[in-house]
């Protein structure tokens, strides 16, 4: 079984969730490393990719052939059905207002959300997470990806302290609350970030 893993994103509060995510899968006899455990300077990976597993294969492939060891990236979307998708593929740079720089914090990406979403009805207000995590191993040059995936509505206003990103906005039915308002065991035991994970993990357990 694979015994180290290096994580293809920088985000702080990506790192923190999928390190707890594999706690939670009881894979701790997996290291997960960090892109900062091979290089002083932040590396840019421009997210150009027309879909998230594009970006999410880029990203992990990227990492995997710096660092010669397997990698594990994730790429996720927010799709709301009466935007007819959006942000999607853009939802961490939703609200930036040049395309090259990537600027918009979480706050400016949901308030842009909620705004566009100003007097829509909440039947109205559908919406799913979609996260697409890749698994690269340079030595095969191969990709696995996995997806994981929820539904639930866009709130009228933010509620919640936890997570990141848009969790403040989501509302997740199941548990009559936004992923801000759980707590960190329970969102990252059913969240789409969890969901993709799984089934990587369930993969990493499976390979020789």
């Amino acid at each position: 079984m694979i015994k180290k893993i290096v994580l293809a994103t920088q985000n702080k509060d990506k790192v923190k969730e999928i390190k707890h995510i594999f706690e939670i899968l009881k894979m701790n006899n997996v290291e997960l490393l960090s892109v900062s455990n091979f290089f002083d300077k932040k590396i840019e990976i421009e997210e150009d990719g027309k879909t998230l597993k594009d970006n999410a294969i880029k990203k992990a492939k990227f990492v995997g052939n710096l660092t010669g060891l397997p990698s594990l990236s994730e790429d996720t979307g927010l799709f709301v059905d009466y935007l007819n998708g959006a942000p999607g593929v853009y939802s961490s740079r939703y609200a930036d207002t040049d395309p090259k720089k990537h600027t918009a914090s979480y706050e400016d990406n949901y308030k842009k959300l909620l705004k566009e979403l100003k007097d829509v009805p909440w039947e109205k207000r559908t919406a799913k997470f979609i996260c697409i995590s890749c698994l690269y191993l340079p030595k095969q040059d191969k990709c696995h990806t996995r997806k994981g995936e929820v539904e639930g509505y866009i709130t009228f206003e933010p509620k919640g302290s936890n997570g990141f990103g848009y969790d403040p906005v989501f509302f997740y039915p199941p548990k009559g609350k936004t992923f801000a308002e759980l707590s960190s065991e329970e969102k990252n035991s059913l969240s789409h970030r969890f969901l993709a994970i799984k089934r990587i993990a369930t993969l990493i357990r499976e390979l020789k």
